[in-house]
């Protein structure tokens, strides 16, 4: 359901305003958790304060095989709606341990996460398939998943029925968010960030839009999130946005790349999409990455594709994002491009538990400023409650 009946919009709105004022007077209205924090007035995006409701539009990485205080505490205090698990830790080179060792002790840690949570998290990761593996053999994962060029290769019922082996061990694990399936179409089969890892299941828009649909529902039927990325489509690009900025002006098939995304979006398809920091001037002549651009994330997605469910960034610690812009500067933007959900995956640069305060912050300030409209923030706090709902995340 849209946000848009205009007296709920004006009492949210007015809502907002009050908490805003209360918060900027005594620095913020705080919530108890109740241990589970799955009903009551926790799990209810209009009583989030402020503060909550920003914390809910964070996901953020940490390292550690369980919760250790330094990360229990940060999470008790951002409350965020998210956490991304990794099995290898990228600041150290892989020297620290991460988040994945064993089937039991992820279970073990999943579980940990949701029982301190005072809003339950979305737990997210990437289990593409292929390269993009963080369940790997050697850990003691059973289901091993090909890369998408091998699944589009095959039936889309096949991908379904390995996407769906794939789901259900997600959900015994405590995983309720897999950010895949790719739906960006393999426009250059050495693009060093999609096609060399054969992450795109075809240079056929029509067969991408098949397979990334079929492994999505598969996703849904086990209750696990999906996530169509990377819009607005990164398979042309020859530059890797983990690095730095990568233009695809030039070479971005505007039809082609966007067909997966207005067949699936026209067929119902309203859970996630994950961003691209491309940067591409025939869709923004500002030349922001579609991250942060309001024309691509809210004129493109929202009112072209007619997309009404979370749009989360892809990783905001990513070269594409971090050579030009400042963290806080950056979040600022991407909130008020329409991106619901900031990623904040501590993988790259500096290990850092704090940035993600200073993020919350700096959107916090930035709303009490009025630099950020409180509307956007009560937008994107609606339809990360309804998601959570949808999936039995809170109830």
């Amino acid at each position: 359901m849209r946000i848009t009946r205009p007296f709920r919009r004006l009492a949210r709105l007015a809502a907002a305003a009050i908490v805003l004022l209360l918060a900027t007077l005594v620095g913020g209205i705080g919530c108890g958790g109740n241990g589970n924090g799955g009903s009551g007035d926790d799990a209810d995006a209009d009583a989030w304060s402020i503060e909550q409701s920003v914390g809910q539009m964070l996901m953020v990485g940490f390292r550690g095989l369980e919760l250790d205080e330094a990360t229990g505490q940060m999470l008790r205090d951002l409350q965020p709606g998210g956490v991304i698990l990794f099995d290898r830790d990228g600041p150290s080179g892989g020297e620290l341990p991460r988040n994945i060792a064993s089937p039991e002790q992820l279970r073990a840690l999943t579980a940990q996460l949701q029982d301190t949570a005072a809003i339950p998290y979305f737990i997210a990761i990437d289990a593409e398939g292929g390269y993009v593996n963080r369940l790997k053999e050697k850990y003691g994962f059973t289901v091993q998943v090909p890369t998408a060029r091998t699944l589009g290769g095959e039936s889309p019922e096949h991908t379904a029925e390995i996407a769906d082996a794939l789901a259900q061990q997600l959900a015994e694990l405590g995983i309720n968010w897999n950010l895949a399936p790719v739906a960006d179409v393999d426009i250059d089969p050495d693009s060093p960030a999609i096609g060399k890892w054969e992450r795109s299941f075809s240079v056929d828009p029509a067969v991408v839009s098949a397979h990334a649909g079929a492994f999505a529902d598969a996703h849904r039927q086990r209750g696990v999130i999906p996530a169509l990325k990377h819009f607005p489509g990164h398979g042309s690009a020859a530059g890797d946005t983990h690095l730095g900025v990568a233009d695809v002006t030039a070479s971005y098939r505007r039809d082609a790349e966007l067909l997966p995304y207005r067949e699936l979006i026209g067929g119902g398809y309203d859970d996630a999409i994950m961003t691209a920091h491309i940067v591409n001037r025939n869709l923004d002549p500002a030349g922001r990455p579609a991250t942060l651009s309001p024309a691509m994330m809210t004129g493109l997605l929202r009112e072209e594709l007619g997309f009404t469910g979370v749009i989360i960034s892809d990783d905001m610690q990513m070269g594409a994002i971090v050579d030009e812009y400042g963290p806080e500067a950056a979040a600022i933007a991407v909130v008020n491009a329409g991106v619901d959900i900031v990623l904040l995956a501590n993988q790259q640069g500096d290990y850092d538990l704090g940035r993600a305060y200073r993020v919350r912050d700096a959107i916090v300030q930035a709303v009490a400023d009025g630099r950020i409209d409180a509307g956007r923030i009560n937008e994107a706090a609606e339809r990360i409650r309804r998601l959570k709902e949808k999936y039995g995340i809170i109830q």
